[in-house]
């Protein structure tokens, strides 16, 4: 096994092109062609997540947040992510970071945080928007099937739970080649009229390029003609937070003080509770307060989120209840996603959960 094989898998889950672009996830130490037996899954990778990982023989660290954010001038050791990332290097440890990826993707962080708290019916909160683009291009009829796996095959056509969607009409086609042509069907000088096949399908825009190779290797014309089109629609499985419902409307307070202990966190800061019971509620792990609007918009009763200042507080105005959970606790449960996910595709490989507790808040 190698490291790529371990990043392609989860960049086929988290896209790096869906990271904030303030962030710096994907590979942060370390070479990709290197073996890997065992990974180390935590939420922070620190100086003693280092040492565990020498300790129990892990080459790999996967992070949720990155080490590094930003660029490094030196490298002396004077300061935490400048000893953790020498200590990597001298021990052929690697580093991989999967942090707004992963909470931008409807099966991420958001995700986990609604299956321990029990929500049903879970969509996006804030969707992203012109993530998507169209395809439109023809194929000679009898080419279609294979130019239409290849597009497939490359990326296109997902839409949800969906695959290989698309949008296909019959038409008649004309062309002309010059004296330097080489035309697939006809001959130089003499206008064809070809039985073709208008085909449509979307794909997320990162994947254009590849696409493009896939139409152009797949088509058996010599010039393809096609059109990329940026489609600003909303995406239904990318973006910020999550929204969902109880299956039952449950007493606020009583809700309240079983998150405290299915979250495990020694303290939730709460504003008034408005409404006497809970049942539509929106989530976001770790900082959420640009989420605030869109969870009101939402119609939510409940907001879980964490990183609120006093001030942040009062604006909740009486029409939600916003719970701040610490920003830790309502991201603690991603090391047992990364582990589910890792081992849905691995079965048979070491995966462990750091012992190290990387919050740096404590409570009295």
């Amino acid at each position: 096994m190698k490291i790529s094989d371990i990043t392609h898998y989860l960049e086929s889950i988290a896209p790096l092109a869906y990271q904030e672009s303030y962030d710096n996830c994907g590979l942060i130490v370390g070479n990709k062609d290197s073996n890997v037996s065992k990974v180390l899954i935590s939420l922070d990778c620190t100086e003693r997540v280092v040492e565990e990982a020498i300790e129990r023989g892990c080459e790999l660290i996967v992070a949720h947040h990155p080490i590094v954010f930003s660029g490094l001038k030196k490298f002396n050791g004077s300061n935490y992510v400048e000893r953790t990332i020498i200590n990597a290097i001298k021990n052929d440890i690697a580093i991989y970071a999967i942090h707004t990826n992963l909470d931008n993707v409807a099966n991420g962080v958001n995700a986990m945080i609604a299956e321990k708290i029990g929500l049903q019916h879970i969509s996006i909160l804030q969707p992203k928007h012109n993530l998507l683009s169209k395809l439109v291009t023809f194929i000679p009829a009898e080419h279609f099937e294979k130019v239409a796996d290849a597009v497939f095959a490359a990326g296109g056509g997902n839409i949800g739970n969906y695959a290989e969607a698309g949008f296909s009409q019959s038409g008649t086609g004309t062309f002309k080649g010059n004296e330097h042509s080489n035309p697939f069907i006809g001959k130089q000088g003499a206008r064809e009229r070809v039985n073709e096949i208008r085909f449509e399908t979307i794909f997320p825009s990162f994947l254009a390029s590849k696409i493009i190779s896939a139409l152009v290797k797949s088509h058996p014309y010599e010039e393809v003609a096609y059109d990329i089109i940026l489609l600003s629609n909303a995406s239904q499985t990318i973006g910020s937070g999550a929204v969902g419902t109880l299956s039952e409307e449950l007493d606020s307070l009583e809700f309240l003080q079983n998150l405290k202990k299915t979250m495990n966190t020694d303290c939730i800061r709460y504003t008034p509770i408005h409404k006497g019971r809970f049942q539509k509620i929106a989530v976001c792990g770790g900082s959420g307060r640009f989420l605030l609007p869109d969870a009101i918009a939402a119609g939510a009763d409940l907001f879980i989120t964490s990183d609120f200042k006093y001030h942040d507080f009062f604006d909740a105005e009486s029409k939600i209840t916003i719970a701040d959970i610490g920003h830790y606790e309502s991201e603690q449960f991603t090391k047992d996603l990364l582990k589910r996910v890792l081992l849905e595709k691995f079965s048979t490989f070491a995966v462990l959960i750091s012992q190290t507790n990387t919050n740096p808040v404590n409570y009295l």
